[in-house]
Parts: C-alpha cells; structure tokens; sequence
C-alpha cells in the first residue's frame, strides 16, 4: 500500500520536465547506437545491454531518473539560454520503453548470432533517436498520443 497521499501523486503525475532533457537524452542515446552498429559483435551485445538497461530506467521509473537526465540537469542545462518549453514525462516515457523493445530485440539477436535482426532493430532505434535528437521529433512519443486519441473515451454530454 501506497504512503503516498492524493496530492502528492497528482503532482508527480504532473510534473513536467524541460523538453530538452530528453532531446539530450536521444543524441547520447544516437552516439551509444552507432557506437553498437561499429563494435564487433561481443562488445556490441554488452553495449545494447547496458543501454536497454538505460531504456528500463526510463521506462519504469521515470525519464527524469535516467543518468542523461541527470547529466543534462547537472552540466547542460546551467549553460543553456533561452526559456526553456516544458513537457509531460508521459510521452518520452513510453518513448524510452518502446526504444527498451528495439534494444532488446537487438540484444536478442547479437546473442543468439542473429545478427541481420540486431543490426535493424539497432538501425531502427537509431532512426528514432536522431530524429528526436536532431528535428525533436520523437516517434514513440507521436505514438503515444496517437494510441492516448484512439483509446479515449468520449466524454458525456
């Protein structure tokens, strides 16, 4: 059972992040992938390991508790000018577990020696990421809103 109260649980549903953040967050992410894409295979499997872990951290506890998050926070963003927009965690949070799919079906393939399914599932996520890193635009988070405008339900009236 949770301690948590009402309010508190409706602030950290709330809470909003600096569209920045994950942003920085895909470049890192662009720089690991193509970093995997170049390495051979045992080194390339241990590499999209430690970043489906990255992805899991982002996914379950928060876009906010990731270590670019932190690093963005702590050495980014004080250097930063300009107002900075700020964003529901939502939609880079399913983002961060749809990349967590791709890692692993990569994962899966450089482990098993299938390695033409690790290099698309890693190229793909790649895609993804430089995308976001480079025009801000972040599929998973476009396919959020997509699933959020499909599944609602219409409101009475």
């Amino acid at each position: 059972m949770s301690t948590q109260t009402t309010e508190q649980r409706h602030a950290a549903a709330t809470a909003r992040i600096d569209a920045r953040g994950p942003q920085f967050t895909a470049a890192v992410t662009a720089i690991v992938l193509v970093a995997v894409l170049s390495l051979p295979t045992p080194l390339a499997t241990v590499l999209i390991g430690v970043q489906a872990l990255l992805f899991a951290v982002g996914a379950f506890a928060g876009v906010q508790r990731t270590p670019t998050a932190w690093v963005f926070r702590r050495f980014v963003r004080p250097h930063l000018r300009g107002v900075a927009e700020f964003e529901d965690p939502g939609p880079p949070r399913f983002a961060q577990g749809v990349g967590l799919v791709f890692a692993l079906v990569a994962f899966t393939g450089y482990a098993t020696g299938l390695l033409p399914l690790a290099l698309v599932a890693t190229g793909l996520a790649l895609v993804a990421a430089l995308l976001n890193a480079l025009f801000r635009f972040c599929l998973g988070c476009e396919m959020y809103l997509l699933i959020k405008r499909t599944t609602a339900r219409p409101t009475g009236g």
